[in-house]
């Protein structure tokens, strides 16, 4: 049952980001050293045994919390996910966890963008703008035409293009399904994708490394497990714009433990793109406020 305790669902958003920059950085170490296709099914393995368990314990019968009438998208929602994280891991690898992720923020930008054409949800202008100003921001992170400038980059824009069209489809089949039944098919499908595919790539690993492995799969379900708790909690928009720490958390460990660098433009970019995110969550959580308050005061109509 949903909970109105927004203070709680924050704390756990902020539990929820840091859980996952560490699951980036042990991400990155383990695909500079192994295929990244077969770290991503190991990964997943995990994954789809904790949205079965998950969804078995929900109410009612195992077979209603799954059914979908919206099988194609549901498993197109699970192979463009597992595809997304093999591509950002792969930007981890070359690029590094710092840009990468300086990058992937504009990602709730291009969801907004997309969400008018594809979802026929109204952009206004100020949100538009807040787009272009945070595509601004991007292209000072990315440098083009500049001599510093990383073909790699082009990686971790592929990975935020995914992880948004990932979330406009999220978004359509809410129209029908519960999240429950989302979150369910969105690890079937991973699992099924990432192995087949990942099994011609198996490797032998190092019991230290075998290690990291299994603190990956299991901070990858505990940190879904506290996202889920977070939105339990409290309103998706009150948590959301916190998700954001997840980059500080990230440059913090790519500092200390990668010996990443922080450029200026970097930074400068990052903050573009963080505040035009921000005013954009403001924003949507503005509109739907007055739109709230036009439909209490609508009156109901009579019937005929």
């Amino acid at each position: 049952m949903t909970q109105n305790n927004p203070r709680l669902g924050i704390l756990l958003m902020i539990a929820t980001t840091f859980v996952f920059a560490m699951q980036d950085g042990i991400s990155r170490h383990l695909g500079g050293t192994y295929n990244v296709m077969m770290v991503v099914m190991i990964r997943y393995w995990f994954f789809a045994a904790f949205v079965i368990a998950y969804a078995a314990r929900q109410k009612g019968s195992f077979r209603a919390t799954v059914q979908t009438e919206q099988l194609g998208l549901q498993l197109l929602r699970g192979f463009l996910l597992a595809a997304e994280i093999l591509v950002a891991i792969l930007s981890f690898v070359y690029l590094g966890l710092i840009e990468t992720h300086a990058i992937f923020a504009s990602y709730p930008l291009m969801i907004t963008a997309l969400a008018g054409p594809f979802l026929g949800e109204t952009i206004g202008w100020r949100r538009w703008l807040a787009i272009a100003v945070g595509f601004i921001g991007m292209l000072i992170v990315l440098r083009p035409g500049a001599g510093v400038f990383s073909p790699y980059s082009l990686i971790a824009v592929a990975s935020a293009l995914m992880f948004a069209a990932y979330g406009i489809l999220t978004r359509y089949v809410a129209r029908k399904d519960r999240a429950v039944t989302s979150f369910f098919w969105t690890g079937i499908g991973g699992v099924v994708l990432t192995s087949a595919i990942g099994i011609w790539f198996w490797e032998p690993m190092t019991l230290a490394d075998s290690g990291w492995m299994a603190i990956l799969c299991v901070t990858g379900a505990l940190g879904h497990f506290l996202l889920i708790k977070a939105l339990e909690v409290a309103e998706a928009s009150a948590v959301q714009p916190f998700s954001y720490f997840q980059l500080v958390f990230v440059s913090i460990l790519a500092l200390v433990v990668f010996g990443e660098t922080m450029e200026g433009s970097t930074i400068l970019g990052a903050g573009i793109v963080v505040s035009a995110g921000l005013f954009t969550f403001w924003r949507e959580r503005v509109r739907a406020a007055k739109s709230a308050r036009l439909r209490s005061r609508t009156p109901p109509r009579s019937a005929p």
